[in-house]
């Protein structure tokens, strides 16, 4: 049970890394219209959604971590 947590976590820690720098690269316009933030008509970037997108990763990160160190 702990070693599949573990991998899931992981799994989606590299996902929100992932949107995270997407977040932080592609203007609002260019966003998929999916993602939260997707504004055709703003041309900047959404720095605060990429930032939470960072931190969600480095949670489930440490979630990795505490999952897979020595007991």
């Amino acid at each position: 049970m702990h070693k599949s947590l573990a991998i899931i976590a992981g799994i989606l820690g590299v996902v929100f890394l992932i949107l995270a720098f997407v977040y932080w690269t592609t203007p609002a316009s260019s966003l998929p219209t999916y993602l939260p933030g997707y504004d055709p008509a703003m041309g900047g970037i959404h720095f605060k959604h990429g930032l939470a997108a960072l931190i969600v990763a480095v949670g489930l990160f440490i979630v990795v971590w505490f999952k897979t160190g020595k007991k």
